[in-house]
């Protein structure tokens, strides 16, 4: 009997398309994880990441650039763009993908944080900043002369 094609249930990339995938499960353990290798990975404050069983993961466009951040684990990035795509231990059945690159983030909402004794004292302070919007915080003319290169979502 033939296999039917799965059905993605998530799909995401980096922010040029040149690197896309599929999750063919719900992920699950989504958190945020503020060591310091997952700082400087993202360039941020933390690393958002869930994971799904390596069975249920599979890069569907070109191929992701990966940096061995440490002897288990491995990190996959676009390499046109520079987008964190995942984080991997080499000796485990799952991985993790960055829930930013996620085509709809919101769907994955972070349930734990790890790492906490590198997180950022100022983090808890963070959402009650003053906010604006990009257009708020953007000049007419220079939102005119806007042209996003971002592929997808």
């Amino acid at each position: 009997m033939a296999e039917t094609a799965r059905e993605p249930v998530m799909t995401g990339g980096c922010q040029c398309g040149a690197v896309r995938y599929a999750l063919y499960a719900e992920p699950f353990n989504p958190h945020i994880c503020h060591c310091r290798m997952c700082q400087k990975a993202f360039g941020s404050f933390f690393a958002p990441l869930a994971s799904v069983k390596n069975a249920d993961f599979a890069w569907t466009a070109g191929a992701p650039g990966l940096f061995m951040s440490s002897t288990i684990a491995e990190r996959g990035f676009c390499p046109a763009c520079g987008t964190p795509l995942s984080f991997r231990y080499v000796d485990t059945d799952r991985i993790g993908v960055a829930l930013g690159s996620l085509d709809d983030p919101s769907r994955v909402v972070p349930t734990v944080q790890y790492g906490i004794e590198s997180r950022l004292p100022y983090f808890t302070d963070l959402a009650g900043l003053p906010g604006k919007t990009t257009e708020e915080d953007m000049a007419a003319d220079v939102q005119a002369k806007l042209k996003s290169h971002q592929q997808g979502r």
